[in-house]
């Protein structure tokens, strides 16, 4: 069992004094019950529920009070009902629609229990056939491994506590380079990570990556309310990782007759399940975000292990010496944004790019919100690269703070536009996006002293 950066947000939960009961939200197998497992270890007494389990199913079903709830759960796990501190893990609960309403009543009237709840196609049936206590329930999504969860995985303790100093130390870049390399080749996917760990072996992977993407595909059914949906899931879920990293539109995506609505539909069917995100752009350099849906979303999928698997791109990593010269940079680009997206723990703050308004040409790979400024991130080539885009947006730009991504190591520099606006550059290698938020400080009141 590998430790998860979400403990700690479950360590949170568990201490709230508003505490309500948590649905964890997430793709399938990106290691929702081994989390909980994991957390379990520090409570007196662990229910594990599984409502595939037609006894258990029956019992949320036929149960009229909280009480006989309670009491028939606790009977047939053999603990006492008067055990203190007991986590209580509802899996698969999107099979019982009662077992949903049941949560109303834990938050209302067995607050003294810890309750946690998952399922693995609830992201569909949220708003549709199931209704949530609105009010008397949290949130916590669960997403692939992290860099930094996948070096702690390989047990890189040296790695573990240098990635802890700010600025980072500049003799170990070569080997976390290289580490992250290993990482934006085989994802983060928990089996994939176990596997991995356990033999060093790319190559042993690949029946693994099959059997994700099966199980995925096998799901489709499902998800879908026709027969018509089914085809047009299909042909998504057949397709996105092909064109991940890119700006997709719904009419003839992947070459299809289906109509704009169709696709739509199929692709916001695939969000509510985590196979993929849907990046927004925005045309304004400043804060408040105002996301321009007219404009063609970028194509961010679950994680981009799978997306060198379907591309067949691996033996590509293998020649190439930088990470951006691969798949023509998207890789690159992608796993940047699977990593900001990863120490993202809120349900509803999206990911973004930024695009000129009037013109196709200037974009910014992403942006993020920090302390009232939008900072503007550009994933270049190699330890070099021009910044047209990011100069472009700096123009615009209320501050003076900008982010260059690359497999150069930390140094911050300054930048002009083509108007010889000055601004400071972060240069953050790969290996650091993870610690965004320390590294944004740092750069800022460390520009500050210096001008």
């Amino acid at each position: 069992m590998f430790q998860r950066n979400a403990l700690e947000k479950l360590k949170e939960w568990s201490t709230s004094t508003n505490r309500k009961p948590l649905i964890l939200r997430g793709a399938r197998q990106v290691g929702k019950t081994t989390l909980v497992d994991i957390f379990s270890k520090s409570f007196n007494k662990y229910l594990y529920l599984n409502l595939e389990n037609k006894e258990e199913w029956e019992i949320f079903e036929n149960s009229t009070s909280i009480t006989e709830l309670l009491a028939s759960l606790f009977f047939i796990k053999g603990i006492p009902l008067d055990e203190p501190k007991v986590l209580i893990f509802i899996d698969e609960i999107q099979n019982s629609p009662k077992a949903v309403a049941w949560l109303r009543y834990f938050y209302e009237k067995a607050p003294e229990y810890y309750i946690i709840a998952a399922g693995s196609l609830l992201e569909t049936l949220i708003d549709t056939q199931i209704s949530f206590p609105v009010g008397r329930v949290s949130y916590l999504p669960v997403k692939p491994f992290s860099f930094s969860e996948f070096i702690l995985a390989l047990g890189e303790k040296q790695i573990t506590e240098a990635l802890k100093t700010i600025p980072f130390p500049e003799y170990a870049h070569n080997k976390l380079l290289q580490q992250f390399e290993k990482y934006a080749l085989i994802g983060g996917m928990p089996e994939i990570i176990k596997n991995y760990v356990e033999r060093k072996d790319v190559v042993s992977l690949s029946p693994i990556y099959d059997e994700l993407l099966t199980s995925y595909k096998d799901d489709i059914e499902k998800y879908s309310k026709s027969h018509a949906q089914t085809q047009s899931l299909r042909h998504v879920a057949n397709n996105i990782f092909q064109r991940a990293g890119n700006r997709v539109k719904y009419q003839g995506f992947g070459n299809s007759n289906y109509k704009s609505r169709e696709m739509k539909d199929a692709f916001v069917t695939l969000e509510k399940a985590f196979l993929l995100n849907l990046i927004f752009p925005v045309t304004q350099a400043s804060l408040p975000l105002t996301t321009s849906y007219k404009k063609a979303p970028k194509l961010q999928v679950l994680d981009t292990g799978l997306i060198n698997y379907v591309s067949g791109i691996q033996e590509e990593f293998f020649r190439s010496k930088q990470l951006t010269d691969i798949y023509k940079g998207k890789i690159a680009e992608h796993v940047v944004g699977q990593e900001l997206a990863a120490g993202n723990y809120l349900l509803h703050q999206a990911t973004h790019f930024w695009t000129k308004e009037k013109t196709t040409e200037a974009e910014v790979d992403y942006v993020y919100p920090f302390k009232g400024l939008l900072i503007p991130i550009e994933v270049k080539a190699g330890k070099s690269g021009k910044l047209r885009s990011l100069h472009e947006y700096m123009e615009e730009a209320n501050h003076k703070f900008a982010v260059r991504v690359f497999s150069g190591k930390l140094s911050i520099t300054k930048a002009y536009t083509r108007t010889k606006k000055e601004y400071h550059l972060l240069n953050l290698p790969f290996y650091l996006v993870h610690k965004i938020e320390e590294y944004l400080n740092w750069f800022i009141n460390k520009a500050a002293i210096g001008d």
